[in-house]
């Protein structure tokens, strides 16, 4: 199996990885159809695939592929309920990439 890294992320962060996955965590903004809209430190507009199962209000954590108009296309998701402390996500993310050799693998 190879080995692979799923960087977490914010909206900050999208034009760095695109074309390649991440995992962001974030508050689940509005619903319509198959796309949401993502408040990670910023609006991300997420493809949703069948399997995910979001509700507005909700945290989430998603994996996915970022395409080049910086939305997401989801891989899998997670609802977190709304008990999520974004701050601590976000302070998460801030410090895997000052510390990226800790956190990511890079081939």
């Amino acid at each position: 199996m190879e080995a692979t890294s799923t960087p977490r992320i914010t909206c900050a962060y999208l034009n760095s990885y695109v074309g390649k996955n991440v995992m962001v965590v974030g508050k689940v903004m509005q619903l319509r159809g198959d796309e949401a809209v993502i408040d990670a430190d910023g609006n991300i507009t997420a493809h949703l695939n069948r399997d995910s199962h979001l509700a507005a209000g909700s945290g989430v954590q998603l994996i996915g592929k970022v395409n080049p108009d910086l939305s997401v296309k989801v891989l899998s998701s997670m609802d977190l309920g709304t008990g999520v402390d974004f701050n601590l996500a976000n302070t998460v993310v801030e410090i895997a990439h000052q510390h990226k050799s800790i956190f990511t693998y890079d081939q």
